[in-house]
């Protein structure tokens, strides 16, 4: 493993108690981790890429019941050959990392990231996890500007949180280093979205960091900076240049855009 100190990561599989998934319906799967690209379940497409970054000392997968992936034969010799763990998930995402954190005091640092970020690269994945251990942040969170993932994707409709220094899109990638780090994941109990739901900034971090988004009033930077002294943890961005970086497989549209990314990787 090239990270210098051991370095654990996180992918969060587990499905929503309740709801319905839009993608799992694609193929008619129970959880959306299990569904297929290029005959690959996104699962082990994701999984494959933490390995092939060579970054990484564990690789965790959380989920609310291992049975679900007892017919995935890729991640079972993975499992038998101790080169990842099964952790059982809780309700929310703070409560499943607040008690995996409670059994297993070691587990920092930790880059957490998802189940259905299938076109996340070795080199995406290497370039977060420098940056992040490089720097002093408890928590560092991967984003890319809205210019780069224009190049790629003009026309799909994409929607980007915006700043004074532009718009930016976040990648599903989080680094946690301290204990401050966990405490701050509670911020996801109010459920996130807060680009769909601005009350929810208000809620969670107070009236300045509403206004200062809102209205452009400050730099992406600048408002991690807010954030993070409200919370009181040193919170930072961690830029990614690569136009694919924020895409997720969460409807119908993105499992379509992300088939044809990889199959054009495949092309050359």
């Amino acid at each position: 493993m090239s990270s210098p100190v051991p370095l654990t990561a996180l992918v969060l599989a587990a499905s929503r108690q309740g709801v319905e998934d839009p993608v799992a319906k694609l193929q008619n799967k129970s959880h959306k981790c299990l569904v297929e690209i290029g005959g690959t379940p996104m699962l082990e497409i994701v999984i494959q890429a933490l390995m092939d970054a060579q970054r990484f000392s564990r690789i965790l997968v959380s989920i609310e019941n291992a049975d679900v992936l007892s017919g995935l034969s890729r991640t079972g010799e993975w499992l038998e050959q101790g080169q990842v763990e099964l952790v059982a998930s809780a309700d929310t995402l703070a409560d499943s990392l607040i008690e995996l954190h409670q059994r297993d005091p070691g587990l920092l640092p930790l880059v957490i990231t998802t189940a259905d970020n299938a076109l996340h690269t070795p080199e995406l994945i290497r370039d977060f996890v420098d940056a992040f251990l490089g720097s002093e942040a408890d928590v560092s969170i991967g984003a890319t500007p809205e210019a780069e993932v224009l190049k790629d994707y003009a026309n799909e409709g994409f929607k980007f949180f915006r700043f004074r220094d532009g718009g930016y899109s976040f990648c599903n990638l989080f680094g946690i280093r301290s204990q401050g780090g966990v405490d701050a994941v509670n911020i996801f109990r109010s459920g996130g979205q807060f680009r769909k739901k601005p009350w929810r900034i208000l809620k969670v971090f107070g009236v300045l960091p509403l206004i200062l988004y809102k209205f452009q009033l400050t730099s992406f930077p600048g408002i991690f900076s807010s954030i993070g002294r409200k919370l009181g943890i040193r919170l930072e961005p961690v830029l990614l240049n690569y136009p694919f970086g924020p895409i997720d497989v969460d409807n119908a549209n993105s499992y379509r855009l992300t088939d044809e990314t990889l199959k054009r990787r495949q092309a050359g």
